[in-house]
């Protein structure tokens, strides 16, 4: 691959990351089904459905995870999509990433760790029994 083309995958990469963060689930399904990897990952160890959970795009969410996402993929710092809802305070992205099998204990820290930090055991507690 030459060095150009290196950098317009890089380019469009960016792009895609972008449409997770802005929510644009139609254009993610769209990529996804053109054969980007529903499990990417950028430099930060972040992928399409932590940003789409993180930035609260539930219809992003629900397409990531109709194509295959894991809801337990960690990111570089070691949290997972379920405990950025936590921390976010995301209703509906957690009864998605929930309905995905997504871990309560899974990442560091956990969404049980990130809920009792932020105050959201309540939140949370809606969607995982203690």
């Amino acid at each position: 691959m030459s060095t150009d083309d290196a950098d317009k995958v890089l380019e469009l990469a960016g792009q895609i990351f972008e449409l997770a963060r802005q929510g644009d689930a139609e254009k993610l399904g769209a990529y996804i089904d053109a054969g980007v990897p529903v499990n990417l990952t950028n430099a930060r160890g972040d992928n399409l459905l932590m940003l789409a959970a993180y930035y609260g795009h539930e219809a992003a969410v629900v397409t990531l995870l109709a194509h295959g996402a894991d809801p337990n993929i960690t990111n570089g710092a070691g949290q997972t999509p379920l405990s950025g809802a936590v921390f976010k305070g995301e209703p509906a992205i957690l009864r998605a990433l929930v309905a995905a099998g997504a871990d309560p204990d899974a990442g560091n820290p956990s969404a049980r760790e990130t809920a009792a930090m932020f105050e959201q055991t309540e939140l949370l507690a809606q969607f995982i029994k203690p």
